[in-house]
């Protein structure tokens, strides 16, 4: 829903903005990693590069666009964006369609006993399953995310990316949720919808450099499989909200 999506991402955005800039308030708020697109420009959260983004999808364009606006008004030093990466763990149960893989394969294994995954769109680049992106536990991007909120950080202005800086292929997504609940593996590869057709991407990967220069040290970020263990098993499955 195109109309949805701009009024949330982008005009209620720019409502928030606007006011918290008139009355100088500290504004920190959600971009997406939707908004680097098939990455050919790269996943640098640099400003120079805002221009030349293509997001592929309605998602990531409305996202993209309040980016824009910002560097338009030439208020960037004054706000923080951050892009988060694809982001899992508690509490994303009401985002439907739009919640995790993580969350929809639990399900899925939990109903059939196995798991489809999208084949590669991209097959010369990409084996089945083999795609890849970088997957963040909520903790993480919530601990990277009150960072900015210390006094430590107040001075701090511009986009950031929040994720771990590494990737994982769905594959491996898949075999750790299946090893959370201690069941074989059964993987299979389906056809990927035609509403998502050009829209999906098969790659991502955050430049943590800008995040990890601001903070003073390198990123600490649990590992992918204990994050999806904890999240599956203490989360999950007994049906833990918090």
């Amino acid at each position: 829903d195109a109309d949805f999506l701009m009024e949330n991402n982008y005009r209620y955005s720019l409502r928030l903005a606007e006011y918290a800039l008139k009355n100088e308030h500290r504004f920190i708020y959600a971009s997406s990693a939707a908004t680097y697109g098939k990455g050919e420009n790269g996943f640098k959260d640099e400003h120079s590069i805002l221009d030349d983004l293509r997001p592929l999808n309605a998602y990531g364009y409305s996202k993209h666009l309040f980016d824009i606006w910002l560097a338009r008004q030439k208020v960037l030093d004054k706000v923080i964006g951050l892009k988060y990466f694809n982001v899992f763990g508690p509490n994303e149960y009401h985002k439907g369609r739009m919640a995790s893989m993580v969350y929809h394969i639990f399900n899925t294994i939990q109903k059939e006993g196995w798991i489809g995954l999208f084949k590669s769109s991209e097959p010369e680049k990409y084996k089945d399953g083999d795609q890849v992106r970088d997957f963040i536990y909520v903790k993480d991007a919530v601990r990277m995310t009150c960072n900015m909120l210390d006094k430590a950080f107040k001075d701090v202005t511009g986009i950031y990316n929040v994720g771990r800086g590494e990737t994982v292929t769905w594959n491996k997504i898949a075999e750790a949720v299946f090893h959370a609940l201690d069941k074989k593996v059964d993987i299979r590869y389906i056809d990927m919808p035609k509403d998502l057709e050009g829209q999906y991407q098969n790659f991502t990967l955050a430049d943590m450099s800008k995040y990890a220069t601001v903070q003073g040290h390198k990123l600490q970020t649990a590992p992918i499989e204990e994050s999806i263990r904890e999240y599956v098993q203490e989360y999950l499955i007994p049906g833990k909200r918090w």
